[in-house]
């Protein structure tokens, strides 16, 4: 006959088992508390399963920050969308917009023209015109190789040649060696062609204020202040109709260099009233 006991355990509602698994049989030797009985164990969360932040959350030290939404993202992308050719297009009508700002702001490039300025600037090459070097301040110097815009003087184009004197200077050809003075300073000019003779045209003449009094290197072939001695302004160049310092020869790459002044106008003196050059 069963036990009061015995009628309890057999009334215990047993444990459910998993959908399809068949029960397991019973053991005497089993233990007396069933692992059903057991707490459950705490599985660790998934990496991201949490729930997401709020909108005040503070980042725990050490994560990554997220990156910023882009507030615009179609903005910087609709004129390319809008452009046939889309950014190929847009990237390079901006590199001709910096190219033409520079030309028109800081940098010109000249063809040189014509042999007036052998040896050391040939037909065809390129230079590089500083069109900021007289704009902030500086004047023109003896020496200097500069392109000038010669309407109403040489003619309506622009050239290039190198300022022999300036503003108060009295340049004079030739001395008993057949040199320039200026300032009573005889030049020696290194550059010209070899055996090239400084002018066969003789003159003596004081640059008036805001003037520039200009030759080409290849005295025999150029044609510059000396041809228009005569003419309204006694052939000098405002200081205003130059367009630039000649800096660089850019091409040929073969003839890639600066254009320097050259050293034997520092010797010249101011000229009387205080005036440089």
């Amino acid at each position: 006959m069963d036990t009061a006991a015995q009628h309890s355990e057999r009334d215990r509602p047993a444990c459910s088992a998993d959908p399809g698994q068949p029960p397991e049989p019973a053991d005497p030797r089993a233990r007396s508390r069933s692992v059903c009985d057991e707490p459950e164990a705490m599985s660790e969360p998934e990496p991201g399963s949490g729930p997401a932040p709020g909108p005040g959350s503070v980042p725990q030290p050490g994560s990554a920050p997220e990156p910023e939404p882009d507030a615009h993202p179609r903005s910087r992308s609709a004129l390319a969308e809008w452009l046939p050719g889309g950014r190929i297009t847009l990237t390079t009508l901006l590199c001709l917009l910096f190219l033409l700002l520079l030309s028109n702001f800081v940098l010109k490039p000249f063809e040189i023209p014509s042999t007036s300025m052998e040896p050391g600037l040939r037909v065809g090459d390129r230079v590089l015109v500083n069109k900021l070097a007289y704009r902030l301040g500086a004047e023109p110097r003896r020496g200097d190789v500069v392109v000038f815009d010669g309407t109403g003087y040489f003619g309506a184009a622009d050239y290039i040649k190198r300022v022999v004197g300036t503003e108060g200077d009295r340049v004079v050809c030739c001395d008993r060696q057949g040199r320039i003075e200026v300032n009573g300073e005889a030049v020696d000019e290194d550059y010209l062609p070899a055996g090239e003779a400084p002018s066969h045209v003789p003159f003596d003449v004081v640059v008036p204020p805001g003037r520039l009094f200009l030759l080409g290197d290849h005295r025999s072939g150029s044609r510059d202040s000396r041809d228009h001695l005569g003419s309204p302004g006694g052939g000098m160049i405002p200081v205003d109709a130059v367009v630039g310092r000649a800096e660089w020869i850019a091409w040929p790459f073969d003839r890639l260099t600066g254009i320097d002044r050259p050293g034997t106008f520092g010797r010249v003196p101011a000229p009387t009233g205080g005036a440089h050059g």
